[in-house]
Protein backbone atom coordinates (compact mmCIF):
# COMPACT_ATOMS: atom_id res chain seq x y z
CA UNK A 1 0.00 0.00 0.00
CA UNK A 2 1.56 3.33 -0.94
CA UNK A 3 0.72 4.46 2.57
CA UNK A 4 2.64 1.93 4.36
CA UNK A 5 6.27 2.84 5.80
CA UNK A 6 7.70 6.00 7.08
CA UNK A 7 6.62 9.58 5.61
CA UNK A 8 8.68 12.55 6.63
CA UNK A 9 7.20 15.72 4.88
CA UNK A 10 8.65 18.75 5.01
CA UNK A 11 9.85 18.12 8.35
CA UNK A 12 11.80 21.24 10.25
CA UNK A 13 13.63 21.99 13.62
CA UNK A 14 15.46 25.03 13.92
CA UNK A 15 18.40 25.53 15.64
CA UNK A 16 21.06 28.38 16.01
CA UNK A 17 23.95 26.96 14.36
CA UNK A 18 21.98 25.50 11.28
CA UNK A 19 18.23 24.45 10.09
CA UNK A 20 17.58 20.61 9.81
CA UNK A 21 15.06 19.79 7.23
CA UNK A 22 13.91 16.33 6.08
CA UNK A 23 11.52 15.14 3.41
CA UNK A 24 11.67 11.50 2.32
CA UNK A 25 9.68 8.59 2.25
CA UNK A 26 10.86 4.86 2.95
CA UNK A 27 8.92 2.18 1.91
CA UNK A 28 7.48 -0.65 4.32
CA UNK A 29 10.06 -3.18 4.58
CA UNK A 30 12.90 -1.02 3.14
CA UNK A 31 16.19 -0.54 4.98
CA UNK A 32 17.57 3.00 4.41
CA UNK A 33 20.88 4.41 6.06
CA UNK A 34 21.95 8.24 6.80
CA UNK A 35 25.19 8.94 6.35
CA UNK A 36 26.97 12.16 6.60
CA UNK A 37 29.95 13.98 8.61
CA UNK A 38 29.50 14.89 12.30
CA UNK A 39 27.22 17.48 12.95
CA UNK A 40 25.23 16.64 9.50
CA UNK A 41 21.65 16.05 11.72
CA UNK A 42 22.01 12.14 11.35
CA UNK A 43 21.14 11.62 15.12
CA UNK A 44 19.09 14.49 15.35
CA UNK A 45 16.74 12.86 12.58
CA UNK A 46 16.15 9.77 14.66
CA UNK A 47 15.36 11.92 17.23
CA UNK A 48 12.55 13.58 15.74
CA UNK A 49 11.29 10.43 14.59
CA UNK A 50 11.10 8.76 17.88
CA UNK A 51 9.41 12.12 19.04
CA UNK A 52 12.43 12.95 21.69
CA UNK A 53 12.76 15.99 19.82
CA UNK A 54 9.61 17.79 18.48
CA UNK A 55 10.09 19.21 15.14
CA UNK A 56 9.25 23.28 14.02
CA UNK A 57 6.96 21.95 11.35
CA UNK A 58 6.18 19.38 8.85
CA UNK A 59 4.85 16.00 9.35
CA UNK A 60 5.79 12.40 10.05
CA UNK A 61 3.50 8.71 9.10
CA UNK A 62 4.62 5.54 9.87
CA UNK A 63 2.15 3.25 8.57
CA UNK A 64 -0.95 5.39 7.20
CA UNK A 65 -0.80 7.01 10.97
CA UNK A 66 0.59 10.60 11.63
CA UNK A 67 2.77 10.47 14.55
CA UNK A 68 4.00 13.84 14.80
CA UNK A 69 2.26 14.95 18.27
CA UNK A 70 2.17 11.33 19.65
CA UNK A 71 3.88 10.73 22.97
CA UNK A 72 7.23 8.56 21.89
CA UNK A 73 5.62 5.31 24.17
CA UNK A 74 2.93 5.01 21.54
CA UNK A 75 5.15 5.08 18.52
CA UNK A 76 6.01 1.63 18.21
CA UNK A 77 9.18 2.52 16.97
CA UNK A 78 12.40 0.05 18.38
CA UNK A 79 15.55 2.21 18.96
CA UNK A 80 19.33 0.52 18.87
CA UNK A 81 21.75 2.82 20.53
CA UNK A 82 25.34 3.29 19.78
CA UNK A 83 26.39 2.41 23.38
CA UNK A 84 23.68 -0.41 23.95
CA UNK A 85 21.82 1.09 26.69
CA UNK A 86 21.06 -2.16 28.22
CA UNK A 87 19.75 -2.95 32.25
CA UNK A 88 23.81 -3.91 33.59
CA UNK A 89 21.41 -5.78 36.34
CA UNK A 90 19.56 -7.80 34.28
CA UNK A 91 20.57 -11.18 32.47
CA UNK A 92 20.35 -11.67 28.87
CA UNK A 93 17.33 -13.04 28.41
CA UNK A 94 15.64 -10.42 31.03
CA UNK A 95 17.27 -7.83 28.80
CA UNK A 96 15.65 -9.43 25.64
CA UNK A 97 12.24 -10.07 27.50
CA UNK A 98 11.70 -6.84 29.29
CA UNK A 99 9.19 -5.03 26.82
CA UNK A 100 7.06 -8.29 27.09
CA UNK A 101 7.05 -8.20 30.89
CA UNK A 102 5.64 -4.60 30.84
CA UNK A 103 2.79 -6.10 28.66
CA UNK A 104 2.25 -8.95 30.84
CA UNK A 105 2.74 -11.55 28.33
CA UNK A 106 2.35 -15.43 29.82
CA UNK A 107 5.63 -16.68 31.02
CA UNK A 108 6.04 -19.02 29.19
CA UNK A 109 4.90 -17.43 25.79
CA UNK A 110 7.69 -14.74 27.06
CA UNK A 111 10.01 -17.69 27.22
CA UNK A 112 9.49 -18.70 23.97
CA UNK A 113 9.36 -15.49 21.84
CA UNK A 114 13.03 -14.63 23.92
CA UNK A 115 14.20 -18.12 22.77
CA UNK A 116 13.22 -17.58 19.40
CA UNK A 117 14.93 -13.77 19.39
CA UNK A 118 18.31 -15.16 20.79
CA UNK A 119 18.20 -17.71 17.63
CA UNK A 120 17.48 -14.60 15.09
CA UNK A 121 20.88 -12.99 16.71
CA UNK A 122 22.41 -16.14 16.76
CA UNK A 123 23.07 -15.74 21.07
CA UNK A 124 21.08 -19.63 21.56
CA UNK A 125 22.20 -20.81 25.31
CA UNK A 126 23.01 -16.88 26.71
CA UNK A 127 19.32 -16.88 28.45
CA UNK A 128 21.50 -16.98 31.78
CA UNK A 129 24.70 -14.69 31.01
CA UNK A 130 24.94 -11.82 32.87
CA UNK A 131 25.79 -8.27 30.92
CA UNK A 132 28.97 -7.87 32.30
CA UNK A 133 30.54 -11.36 30.91
CA UNK A 134 29.53 -10.39 26.76
CA UNK A 135 31.71 -8.61 24.25
CA UNK A 136 30.90 -5.91 22.66
CA UNK A 137 29.02 -7.71 19.33
CA UNK A 138 27.37 -9.74 22.00
CA UNK A 139 25.90 -6.99 24.23
CA UNK A 140 24.85 -5.45 20.57
CA UNK A 141 22.98 -8.16 19.29
CA UNK A 142 21.25 -8.18 22.56
CA UNK A 143 20.71 -4.91 21.93
CA UNK A 144 18.84 -5.51 18.73
CA UNK A 145 16.80 -8.62 20.02
CA UNK A 146 15.28 -6.50 22.83
CA UNK A 147 14.21 -4.19 19.88
CA UNK A 148 12.62 -6.43 18.29
CA UNK A 149 11.05 -7.95 21.36
CA UNK A 150 8.70 -5.24 21.16
CA UNK A 151 7.67 -6.08 17.44
CA UNK A 152 8.36 -2.35 16.42
CA UNK A 153 6.66 -1.35 12.96
CA UNK A 154 9.83 0.84 12.76
CA UNK A 155 13.42 -0.14 13.56
CA UNK A 156 16.05 2.51 13.85
CA UNK A 157 19.84 2.03 14.46
CA UNK A 158 21.86 4.81 15.76
CA UNK A 159 25.61 3.76 14.71
CA UNK A 160 25.46 0.80 16.31
CA UNK A 161 28.89 -1.02 15.32
CA UNK A 162 30.84 2.17 15.81
CA UNK A 163 32.29 1.12 18.70
CA UNK A 164 33.52 -2.26 17.74
CA UNK A 165 36.29 -3.42 15.69
CA UNK A 166 36.47 -3.54 11.93
CA UNK A 167 36.41 -7.14 11.65
CA UNK A 168 33.41 -7.59 13.85
CA UNK A 169 31.67 -4.16 12.50
CA UNK A 170 31.66 -6.42 9.17
CA UNK A 171 30.14 -9.73 10.40
CA UNK A 172 27.84 -7.79 12.26
CA UNK A 173 26.59 -5.48 9.67
CA UNK A 174 25.86 -9.12 7.26
CA UNK A 175 24.22 -10.00 10.00
CA UNK A 176 22.12 -7.00 10.79
CA UNK A 177 21.15 -7.35 6.60
CA UNK A 178 19.83 -11.11 7.67
CA UNK A 179 17.68 -10.17 10.21
CA UNK A 180 16.07 -7.22 8.28
CA UNK A 181 15.51 -9.56 5.57
CA UNK A 182 13.81 -12.27 7.79
CA UNK A 183 11.77 -9.62 9.79
CA UNK A 184 10.71 -7.24 6.83
CA UNK A 185 10.38 -4.56 9.15
CA UNK A 186 11.33 -0.81 7.79
CA UNK A 187 14.58 0.16 8.57
CA UNK A 188 16.48 3.04 9.65
CA UNK A 189 20.12 3.13 9.99
CA UNK A 190 22.81 5.85 11.03
CA UNK A 191 26.39 5.19 10.63
CA UNK A 192 29.73 7.15 9.47
CA UNK A 193 31.29 4.65 7.44
CA UNK A 194 30.70 4.99 3.61
CA UNK A 195 31.19 1.12 3.00
CA UNK A 196 28.39 0.34 5.82
CA UNK A 197 26.14 2.34 4.12
CA UNK A 198 26.68 1.04 0.46
CA UNK A 199 27.05 -2.72 1.42
CA UNK A 200 23.80 -3.04 3.82
CA UNK A 201 21.20 -0.44 2.42
CA UNK A 202 18.12 -0.06 0.21
CA UNK A 203 18.80 3.12 -0.51
CA UNK A 204 20.97 6.27 1.39
CA UNK A 205 20.01 9.47 2.08
CA UNK A 206 23.73 11.72 2.13
CA UNK A 207 23.19 14.59 4.73
CA UNK A 208 25.47 17.75 4.64
CA UNK A 209 24.34 21.05 7.42
CA UNK A 210 21.17 19.93 8.27
CA UNK A 211 19.91 19.34 4.92
CA UNK A 212 19.79 15.75 2.27
CA UNK A 213 22.08 15.97 -0.30
CA UNK A 214 21.24 12.54 -2.69
CA UNK A 215 18.66 9.89 -1.38
CA UNK A 216 19.07 6.95 -4.08
CA UNK A 217 20.32 3.56 -4.18
CA UNK A 218 24.14 2.84 -3.15
CA UNK A 219 25.18 1.85 -6.79
CA UNK A 220 23.56 5.39 -7.62
CA UNK A 221 25.09 7.49 -5.21
CA UNK A 222 28.32 5.65 -5.76
CA UNK A 223 28.64 5.63 -9.85
CA UNK A 224 26.31 9.30 -9.94
CA UNK A 225 26.90 11.54 -7.47
CA UNK A 226 24.35 13.96 -7.56
CA UNK A 227 26.93 16.86 -5.94
CA UNK A 228 30.19 17.48 -5.52
CA UNK A 229 29.79 17.05 -1.53
CA UNK A 230 28.06 13.27 -1.90
CA UNK A 231 30.89 12.53 -4.53
CA UNK A 232 33.57 13.43 -2.42
CA UNK A 233 32.32 11.53 0.41
CA UNK A 234 31.19 8.36 -0.50
CA UNK A 235 34.51 7.36 -1.85
CA UNK A 236 37.64 8.19 -3.48
CA UNK A 237 37.53 10.19 -6.86
CA UNK A 238 39.27 12.68 -9.45
CA UNK A 239 38.01 15.86 -10.02
CA UNK A 240 39.33 17.86 -12.82
CA UNK A 241 38.49 21.52 -14.40
CA UNK A 242 36.28 20.96 -17.60
CA UNK A 243 38.90 22.91 -19.96
CA UNK A 244 41.59 20.01 -19.87
CA UNK A 245 38.53 17.54 -21.70
CA UNK A 246 39.94 18.27 -26.01
CA UNK A 247 37.32 20.78 -27.86
CA UNK A 248 36.88 17.77 -30.40
CA UNK A 249 35.49 15.97 -27.50
CA UNK A 250 32.97 18.75 -26.64
CA UNK A 251 29.77 17.28 -28.26
CA UNK A 252 29.84 13.15 -28.93
CA UNK A 253 27.46 10.78 -30.83
CA UNK A 254 28.67 7.63 -29.91
CA UNK A 255 25.27 5.34 -29.71
CA UNK A 256 23.52 5.02 -26.48
CA UNK A 257 26.10 5.89 -23.81
CA UNK A 258 26.74 9.06 -25.45
CA UNK A 259 27.45 12.44 -23.30
CA UNK A 260 27.20 15.47 -24.80
CA UNK A 261 29.29 18.06 -22.62
CA UNK A 262 28.16 21.62 -22.90
CA UNK A 263 30.11 24.98 -23.58
CA UNK A 264 32.92 24.69 -20.72
CA UNK A 265 33.01 27.78 -18.68
CA UNK A 266 35.04 28.84 -15.46
CA UNK A 267 32.94 26.67 -12.74
CA UNK A 268 31.99 23.41 -14.56
CA UNK A 269 34.29 20.24 -13.92
CA UNK A 270 34.15 16.51 -14.20
CA UNK A 271 34.80 13.70 -11.49
CA UNK A 272 35.62 10.25 -11.82
CA UNK A 273 36.53 7.00 -9.39
CA UNK A 274 39.31 5.54 -9.37
CA UNK A 275 38.46 1.99 -10.51
CA UNK A 276 37.75 4.47 -13.87
CA UNK A 277 40.84 5.12 -14.81
CA UNK A 278 43.10 2.54 -17.02
CA UNK A 279 46.89 2.49 -15.77
CA UNK A 280 49.72 1.33 -18.45
CA UNK A 281 53.33 1.50 -17.57
CA UNK A 282 54.12 3.10 -21.07
CA UNK A 283 53.98 6.49 -20.04
CA UNK A 284 53.53 7.47 -23.44
CA UNK A 285 50.46 4.89 -24.83
CA UNK A 286 47.43 6.68 -26.57
CA UNK A 287 44.52 3.98 -25.22
CA UNK A 288 43.77 3.91 -28.84
CA UNK A 289 41.35 0.61 -28.55
CA UNK A 290 38.95 2.84 -26.11
CA UNK A 291 36.09 4.78 -26.76
CA UNK A 292 36.49 8.50 -26.62
CA UNK A 293 38.68 9.35 -23.68
CA UNK A 294 40.62 11.44 -21.44
CA UNK A 295 44.44 10.37 -21.88
CA UNK A 296 47.06 11.42 -19.22
CA UNK A 297 50.39 10.43 -20.93
CA UNK A 298 53.56 10.72 -18.56
CA UNK A 299 51.98 10.82 -15.25
CA UNK A 300 54.39 10.77 -12.61
CA UNK A 301 53.56 8.51 -9.25
CA UNK A 302 53.53 10.13 -6.42
CA UNK A 303 52.62 7.26 -4.13
CA UNK A 304 51.20 3.67 -4.41
CA UNK A 305 48.88 1.94 -1.30
CA UNK A 306 48.76 -1.59 -1.64
CA UNK A 307 44.82 -2.17 -0.48
CA UNK A 308 44.95 -6.09 -0.73
CA UNK A 309 44.77 -7.37 -4.48
CA UNK A 310 45.02 -3.84 -5.73
CA UNK A 311 46.97 -0.58 -5.54
CA UNK A 312 46.01 2.85 -5.13
CA UNK A 313 47.97 4.99 -7.07
CA UNK A 314 48.22 8.66 -6.82
CA UNK A 315 49.34 10.62 -9.91
CA UNK A 316 50.63 13.98 -10.66
CA UNK A 317 49.73 15.04 -14.15
CA UNK A 318 50.29 19.17 -15.07
CA UNK A 319 49.74 19.91 -11.51
CA UNK A 320 46.83 17.76 -11.26
CA UNK A 321 45.96 15.10 -8.68
CA UNK A 322 44.71 11.99 -10.44
CA UNK A 323 43.18 8.81 -8.40
CA UNK A 324 43.71 5.49 -9.88
CA UNK A 325 43.47 1.96 -9.13
CA UNK A 326 45.61 -1.01 -10.67
CA UNK A 327 46.34 -4.53 -10.20
CA UNK A 328 49.76 -4.89 -10.16
CA UNK A 329 52.62 -1.94 -8.87
CA UNK A 330 53.63 0.18 -11.95
CA UNK A 331 57.03 -1.12 -12.46
CA UNK A 332 57.98 2.69 -13.80
CA UNK A 333 57.51 5.82 -11.93
CA UNK A 334 55.93 7.52 -14.82
CA UNK A 335 52.42 5.69 -16.41
CA UNK A 336 49.71 6.72 -18.80
CA UNK A 337 46.49 6.90 -17.74
CA UNK A 338 42.81 6.98 -19.67
CA UNK A 339 39.61 7.91 -18.55
CA UNK A 340 36.83 6.73 -21.02
CA UNK A 341 34.23 10.34 -21.43
CA UNK A 342 31.45 8.18 -20.65
CA UNK A 343 32.68 6.89 -17.05
CA UNK A 344 32.95 11.06 -16.23
CA UNK A 345 30.06 12.68 -14.17
CA UNK A 346 30.03 16.94 -15.14
CA UNK A 347 29.16 19.62 -12.64
CA UNK A 348 28.77 22.43 -13.24
CA UNK A 349 28.19 25.11 -9.79
CA UNK A 350 28.46 22.20 -7.97
CA UNK A 351 25.09 20.90 -9.34
CA UNK A 352 25.32 16.93 -11.53
CA UNK A 353 24.72 16.87 -15.33
CA UNK A 354 25.10 13.59 -17.17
Amino acid sequence: MADMGLVCSQVRVDYPEFTLSIDLSIEQGELVSIIGPSGCGKSTTLQLITGLIPCNAGSIMLNGTDITSMPVWERKIGMVFQDYALFPHLNVENNIGYSLKLKKLPKKERQEKVNGLLGLVDLVGYNKRKIGELSGGERQRVALARALAAEPQLLLLDEPLSALDAKMRKRLRQQIRHIHEATGITTLYVTHDQEEALTISDRVVVMQQGRMEQFDTPEAIYQHPATLFAARFMGEGTLLPHALIPQTLVSIDKGPDTVVFRSSGEQKQVFFRPERVIVHDNPSLAFPEFLPHLRFTDARVVSCEYQGGRYLLSCEWNGHSILAYARHRPNNKRVSLGVRIVDLVEYVAGVVSR
